[in-house]
């Protein structure tokens, strides 16, 4: 699926930035018996429901005649959201002195599946947060998903 999230993003993304908006993420997944075809946008004023409806109907014949995906699916545009979910190494270099949240595929060392902390660095192999007053480093093959959190 990463082949096809990757191909729909070099194919949209040029057409996304000329409308004046930021290809956030592309997600291609299927839920249940259904597949969908995610596209998260971004701008500094925010995104707004014409936004999506904008950018859809630009991208809508370009997915068509690329035929990338040869299922049936839904496209989904929308905003990556306040508490965005961060799968590139770009999202994360943005993300760096925010609060985040790690789920992890399994229980760690210390018996906890999610950390919460400041996001200080990372790399190709790990990320490392300051979790209160400790410095954890997690490896990123453990890691299901990093989330921005915001304190509302």
């Amino acid at each position: 699926m990463a082949n096809i999230e990757e191909k729909v993003e070099k194919l949209i993304k040029s057409k996304i930035e000329e409308l004046n908006y930021k290809l956030y993420d592309v997600e291609y997944t299927k839920e249940g018996k259904d597949n969908y075809l995610r596209i998260f946008i971004d701008k500094k004023e925010g995104i707004d429901l014409n936004d999506c409806e904008k950018v859809n109907n630009e991208i809508n014949s370009l997915l068509d005649e690329a035929d990338y995906i040869k299922d049936q699916y839904f496209l989904e545009v929308s905003s990556p959201g306040i508490e965005r979910v961060l799968r590139k190494d770009e999202h994360l270099e943005e993300s760096i002195g925010k609060e985040i949240n790690i789920k992890l595929f399994q229980k760690d060392e210390t018996n906890k599946k999610e950390h919460r902390g400041i996001l200080e660095k990372f790399d190709k192999e790990s990320i490392t947060i300051k979790e209160q007053e400790n410095k954890i480093k997690i490896e990123r093959k453990k890691i299901a998903q990093i989330k921005v959190v915001y304190n509302w």
